[in-house]
């Protein structure tokens, strides 16, 4: 059984890595290609292409890869002639993968859409893509698979990785310990697993860190880098102005600092389940360059971008989408954070409101049940060839 799967976030790496392992364990005789990342590598995916490394969002960042992405789907419909997967496992980044499953259909290659976009959210119209160029969609939200099914298409509710996740992370104790040290409150920043995020949201995270810490002198603040590199951004914006703030840069350890932050400021991402999941309030920030006002809009079609508001229909977590820098955002932010910091029994209701929505969403065994459902959809599938 050969695999292949395209994968374009370092989330989607993540849990696309996961599912291969459990996909392996069950069928040892597997073999798996594609676009992905270092952890999909690690457990044994021959990668065509680093395409988690790209992690590219929104038109400007696209167009100077332009010619890259052109070249990778070429690449992917050689590799569907002559290597002829058993099927395509798409993994997030819509963008991308739509033309990944153009090119598994040519072949008549059966397509996989594991953790689909949010179609329901922010465009509802491209359900014509999917009943176009995918066969079966493994969704992680339960209200998600009634959207689908509603509109004919063959959907299997799996539930969400990132509460496995959670449950099967060993946090680093002493890390939240070093954290926690003389008992001080800590808000952890999150500014993003691209390095395009960070460049575009740290320094309006600097300035929100710099006014709360005039207010809030007791607190620190614990950024959480992706990457060695992202650590390296950061000082540089840090430097100077930002340096004497009482800032921490820890690579790789984005988990112990949600656990221990009292609150986060984080940049909008799926990262927004792991605070579900360890029940810490948070408060959502994204700043978008000047020249995509298209993309604003649309974000405007829907009342709330960040997936934990989604699920509980209300904004649980606070959200600030601005185009410039020195936008409004900024002071409403920090108001926001403030209020938090200053009224525990504010941040309590916060806490036991994401307690209540992670009892009705959080489901153990996703990783489980989305490779049950890849081995019994390839099953169902030769059983109809064979006929």
């Amino acid at each position: 059984m050969h695999l292949f799967f395209s994968v374009g976030e370092p989330s989607g790496d993540q849990h696309a890595a996961q599912v291969i392992t459990e996909i392996r364990r069950r069928c040892p005789q597997a073999r798996f290609t594609g676009f992905g990342g270092k952890q999909m590598e690690q457990v044994g995916c021959r990668l065509l292409h680093p395409l988690a490394d790209l992690a590219v969002m929104g038109l400007l960042d696209v167009l100077p890869l332009l010619w890259t992405f052109i070249g990778l789907i070429r690449q992917a419909g050689r590799s569907f002639r002559e290597q002829r997967p058993n099927a395509v496992v798409l993994v997030d980044c819509p963008g991308f993968n739509w033309w990944i499953a153009r090119q598994a259909k040519k072949q008549g290659i059966p397509v996989i859409y594991y953790l689909p976009p949010q179609l329901w959210a922010w465009a509802p119209w491209r359900i014509r893509k999917v009943r176009k160029f995918v066969d079966y969609v493994l969704s992680a939200l339960s209200f998600e698979v009634d959207w689908y099914r509603e509109r004919g298409i063959d959907v299997e509710f799996v539930g969400h990785p990132f509460f496995e996740d959670v449950a099967r992370h060993e946090l680093d104790r002493d890390t939240i310990q070093y954290l926690k040290r003389e008992e001080q409150r800590i808000v952890g920043v999150l500014p993003g697993s691209r390095k395009k995020e960070v460049t575009r949201n740290f320094p309006v995270m600097l300035r929100v860190i710099a006014d709360l810490h005039a207010q809030h002198p007791d607190v620190r603040f614990a950024v959480a880098c992706y990457k060695p590199e992202h650590e390296d951004l950061c000082r540089r914006f840090m430097a100077a102005e930002h340096e004497r703030l009482p800032i921490e840069l820890l690579v790789g350890r984005t988990s112990e600092i949600i656990e221990a932050a009292d609150c986060c400021l984080m940049v909008s991402g799926s990262v927004s389940l792991e605070l579900l999941a360890r029940e810490t309030p948070a408060v959502v920030m994204y700043r978008l360059p000047w020249l995509m006002v298209l993309l604003k809009i649309v974000l405007l079609r829907c009342r709330y971008i960040t997936l934990v508001n989604l699920l509980a229909g209300r904004e649980l977590m606070p959200e600030f989408t601005f185009l410039l820098e020195n936008a409004p955002s900024v002071g409403q932010i920090t108001r926001t954070l403030d209020r938090l910091l200053s009224s525990e029994l504010e941040r309590q209701d916060v806490v036991h409101a994401l307690a209540e929505l992670k009892g009705d969403v959080a489901q153990r065994g996703g990783i489980e049940r989305a490779a049950a459902a890849i081995l019994g959809k390839l099953e169902a599938t030769r059983g109809k060839q064979a006929a």
